[in-house]
């Protein structure tokens, strides 16, 4: 088939969407398939620069300084390599590539893509609704407070909190609060241009509707597990240790620091419990083709449902492949899944609308 794969943009996810992009692009080539990458911000890339960002993989830090001024992914819709494509496979994390702008621009055009829809994508993305459904549904999630400052947050949920952006992934300014020493120094690094960074991402993912751009969420002490979803099926649970007390952007991208054990060391019970859950919460968020689900399972055995991924990262030490691989699916047979599920939803959709 040829496939188009959407990579790079303007998000502050950008360096993972570079790499996680070119290894699907090189994964799907070995399945055979006709590829051709391409970034809404520098267009399409060749050979070269596919291979200078493999060897590259993702920097140690996100970018500090973004601006989607001037980049829309709306053009994409017109451009000839998507037009005559069997299916776009979106690898554009962050931003308006999982927020469901570009899922809704490509269903305007009636162009097949990998992945969830316009809806699933934008229920996920906002950590906040996310949390709400998964509340009114009887899923346990920790407490939580959107809040413009960390004291009201306090206040009302106290400490230690754990805080990060209603929209966003890659654990991009994610920070626990642990006590109010803590706190007075993460103000004073922001007033001093030390955290002028995640001010940044926060001003830049602020609602127009005025909803504050942070999260504020009860700590909760435990095991960190994530179930990855393909199809209809949950992959083998798998268990991060972290070398960080969280799974931070440089712990999930950066070689040697977490064990990510899959199958989990649990047992099955456990392992049905959260493979049970996640396909729930897979369903309830609106998700298809594929997806992960983080839990966080406390002392009491209790899980706690974090947060689920309607576009989870795909480079060499993402979660989702890692899952794959444990269920004896290799990287170029998980794409090669992936973008067959889209074109057979199409064609079922064809077949549908015949007389």
């Amino acid at each position: 088939m040829r496939v188009v794969v959407l990579l790079g943009g303007v998000s502050e996810e950008r360096e993972v969407s570079l790499a996680s992009g070119c290894q699907v692009a090189d994964a799907l080539r070995q399945s055979g398939h006709d590829v051709v990458a391409v970034d809404p911000a520098d267009g399409t890339l060749n050979r070269r620069d596919e291979e200078e960002i493999l060897a590259t993989g993702v920097r140690l830090l996100p970018p500090g300084e973004i601006t989607d001024e001037g980049v829309s992914v709306a053009p994409l819709t017109t451009r000839e390599e998507i037009l005559d494509a069997d299916v776009v496979f979106p690898a554009l994390h962050g931003g308006m590539g999982e927020d469901g702008t570009l899922q809704g621009l490509l269903d305007i055009g009636g162009i097949t893509y990998a992945g969830s829809g316009m809806l699933g994508c934008a229920l996920s993305m906002d950590k906040d609704v996310t949390k709400r459904l998964l509340r009114d549904a009887g899923i346990p999630t920790p407490g939580w407070l959107v809040s413009p400052t960390a004291d009201n947050a306090i206040q009302q949920l106290g400490l230690p909190l754990i805080a990060k952006p209603v929209a966003g992934g890659s654990s991009v300014g994610l920070c626990l609060l642990r006590d109010y020493e803590g706190v007075e120094k993460v103000i004073a690094e922001e007033e001093s241009g030390v955290g002028e960074q995640l001010g940044q991402l926060a001003a830049r993912i602020e609602t127009d509707s005025g909803v504050p751009a942070m999260m504020y969420e009860v700590f909760v002490a435990g095991r960190e597990f994530t179930v990855g979803i393909m199809g209809s099926e949950a992959l083998p649970v798998g268990e991060i240790i972290s070398a960080h007390e969280l799974f931070d952007y440089e712990c999930k991208y950066q070689s040697g620091m977490a064990d990510e054990v899959f199958p989990a060391d649990i047992s099955d019970g456990l392992a049905r419990t959260l493979q049970e859950r996640a396909l729930e919460v897979h369903r309830l968020l609106r998700l298809r083709d594929f997806s992960r689900v983080d839990f966080i399972v406390d002392e009491g055995g209790k899980a706690w449902c974090l947060e689920a991924n309607a576009l989870p990262g795909m480079t060499g030490n993402s979660l989702l492949p890692k899952a794959a691989w444990a269920a004896g699916i290799s990287f170029p047979e998980l794409c090669d899944c992936i973008v067959r599920m889209a074109a057979d939803r199409t064609s079922a959709t064809d077949q549908s609308l015949l007389p």
